[in-house]
Formats: structure tokens, C-alpha cells, sequence
């Protein structure tokens, strides 16, 4: 990481001189890939200078690029918590947004929603009910219904491209075998998923022809959703398109695994009712169990990465190893259920 780049304008961030509005207070929030500023009425994301392969912020002229690939992209679900993409600025030792001077970073600016008000928090508190789930649904069929697909995204629906995502996810799981996932338990699903892969050609292929392969969401989890004055389904992935561009059932199946994880089978099984309700997508029961156990995979694949993670503290590997363990066992689930007619 540059640390020019971290010294200089996270600094500058902290303080209120650096901002086109009256700013009381700001607290930042980390990411391994952002920094996040909240600033009371607004929040000021920019995005680290890290390449990871699977992304690359490593220059100003990438991290230009995502930024208003971010702000294009969540335009479709929540446009108006979307502000603008604004460039922060340097002259005379001075770091401003939309300063005098040359340009040093961007930032994405987002209205503040309230933290109370986020899915995730609200369902702690047995807040979500099935009328707030059924609202999701409508809009997660229309977004679908009418999200991009071209002969270009189609391909990442493919078998090719399928099979070689879960052989990456197995080859980068085998070093956590016996501390995150037993290797019964990896066998066995990475088992199931094969047979199911090779058994289903026929299934894969129509939903490639029927077009139902599009550029979604791509990281749907009751974490990046705010119920508030109206529903904020925010934070949609823009740094990979294979990783966004998906069968929309992949899409949501990230979605009916996180209830699944909160304990909440009911609201996940009333949300699959009305998504159906509203798409009319009977191929749905086909394939739900088949993508909620790769969604639940990648989690406890995410989770357990971070046990090597110089950076990550003692308390938070221990939190990480069961977070992982726990998905790994929904996976093993899922993966169970594969073999149900």
C-alpha cells in the first residue's frame, strides 16, 4: 500500500476542513479495501490502492474508474442514496474535496442512512416481518427483470465458467481443512457439486438460452440493505464483473442463505415464494439449493482467509475460524439437500 496515500489524505479526512459542508463530527470505518468516512449527513468512500488479482485499486486512474462504476452500478437500486463521485484535491499542502489544486483521490459520496435502520441489525432485533420481506422481493424480481444481459455476460453462466469458480473455491480451501471444515465434510461437497455440475448440463444451458444469466447485484446480504424512509439495497459489487454477472438465482440465494444464517428459515422460504410470485421463475427450486450452497462456501472461504491476515488481531481470527466453521456447515447442508429429488 502507499503510505503517502494513507498518511496524507486519510489525515486530511479526518478533519472537517477537508470537506464542502458544515461537518461536526467523523468517524471512519475500515474495510480491507476502503476507507469509510461518515460524516453525519453524507459518507465518503475511497478506495485503497491494493491489488488482490481479483481487483486492482492500485492506481488513481483505476480508482477513478470504480468509483463511478460503483455509483452507475447502485444507481439501479438506490439512486438517490447515491450522490456523486467527487475528487479530492491538494494545493499548498492543503487537502480538500473539490479543493484548488491537482486531483490526489476520488471519493464516492452516499447519503448517511441511519445504522439502526440496517437489515442486519433489524433482524438481531426481530424487526423484519414477512411484509418488509415481500417489498424485497418485488424489487429484487423487477431489478432482475429488467438487468442486462448480452451474449457477453451470458458466458458466465456457462459450465466452463461455473466448474472452474468452485475448483478455485475447493483449491483455495484444501490448506483450511481441519480448521475451519472438516475433510469429510470437504469431500463430500465438493462431491455433490461435481455430480450436480456434470448431471444438470441440460438445466445450465437453458438458462443461458432463456437469458436468465444478467448483470446483478452480486453481494446481496441483509448487510447492505437499510430499511428506512423506503428500501436501500446499496453496496452492489462493481470491482469484477464475473463475480456481479450471474444467474439471477445466484443472486439471490446469497440473500436466502444469510436468513438461513440468522435463523430465519421462514422468512427465506416466504421470500422465495414471493420472488417467484413476481418473476414467475419456476426453475427457481432447480437450482436454489445448488447456488445457496456456493454462496455459503465462498463465506466460509472469505472468513477462514482471514486467519492468514497479518493485520487481522487474535480476537477477530477467533471470531473469523467460527464465523467460518458456521458456513462451512451450511454449505454441508445445502450440499446434503443435492441429493433430495
Amino acid at each position: 500500500m502507499n503510505h503517502e496515500f494513507k498518511a496524507d489524505v486519510v489525515r486530511a479526512m479526518m478533519s472537517p476542513e477537508a470537506y464542502d459542508e458544515d461537518v461536526k463530527k467523523i468517524e471512519m470505518v475500515q474495510t480491507h479495501i476502503s476507507y469509510v468516512f461518515l460524516t453525519g449527513n453524507y459518507v465518503y468512500k475511497i478506495k485503497k490502492p491494493v491489488n488482490f488479482g481479483f481487483l486492482d485499486f492500485s492506481t488513481l486512474e483505476n480508482r477513478k474508474f470504480f468509483c463511478e462504476k460503483e455509483f452507475e452500478l447502485n444507481k439501479r437500486l438506490c439512486g438517490d442514496m447515491y450522490v456523486a463521485v467527487v475528487p479530492i484535491n491538494r494545493s499548498k499542502g492543503q487537502i480538500k474535496i473539490k479543493g484548488a489544486g491537482g486531483v490526489v483521490e476520488y471519493a464516492l459520496k452516499m447519503r448517511q442512512m441511519p445504522q439502526e435502520s440496517m437489515m442486519s441489525n433489524l433482524l438481531k432485533k426481530n424487526k423484519i416481518d414477512e411484509k418488509i420481506i415481500g417489498k424485497i422481493a418485488k424489487i429484487i424480481a423487477d431489478f432482475h427483470s429488467k438487468a442486462e444481459t448480452n451474449e457477453k455476460i451470458s458466458k458466465y453462466g456457462s459450465i466452463e465458467n461455473i466448474s472452474y469458480i468452485w475448483n478455485e473455491n475447493f483449491d483455495q480451501t484444501v490448506e483450511f481443512i481441519g480448521k475451519t471444515i472438516d475433510k469429510d465434510k470437504f469431500d463430500f461437497i465438493k462431491d455433490k457439486v461435481n455430480n450436480f455440475i456434470k448431471n444438470n448440463k441440460n438445466l445450465f444451458e437453458k438458462r443461458i438460452s432463456e437469458g436468465k444469466i444478467r448483470d446483478c447485484h452480486g453481494d446481496l446480504h441483509s448487510g447492505n440493505i437499510f430499511i428506512a424512509d423506503k428500501i436501500y439495497i446499496f453496496d452492489c459489487l462493481e470491482f469484477n464483473d464475473r463475480y456481479r454477472c450471474s444467474d439471477v438465482i445466484l443472486d439471490i440465494a446469497f440473500f436466502t442463505m444469510d436468513l438461513d444464517l440468522n435463523g430465519r428459515e421462514d422468512l427465506s422460504k416466504y421470500f422465495v415464494e414471493k420472488y417467484v410470485e413476481s418473476s414467475g421463475e419456476k426453475e427457481l427450486f432447480k437450482l436454489l439449493k445448488f447456488y445457496e450452497c456456493w454462496r455459503a462456501y465462498v463465506r466460509g472461504k472469505v472468513m477462514s482467509l482471514k486467519l492468514n491476515d497479518l493485520h487481522v488481531n487474535e480476537r477477530e481470527k477467533e471470531e473469523a475460524e467460527m464465523m467460518a466453521r458456521k458456513y462451512f456447515e451450511l454449505s454441508f447442508k445445502y450440499a446434503n439437500e443435492l441429493t433430495k429429488p
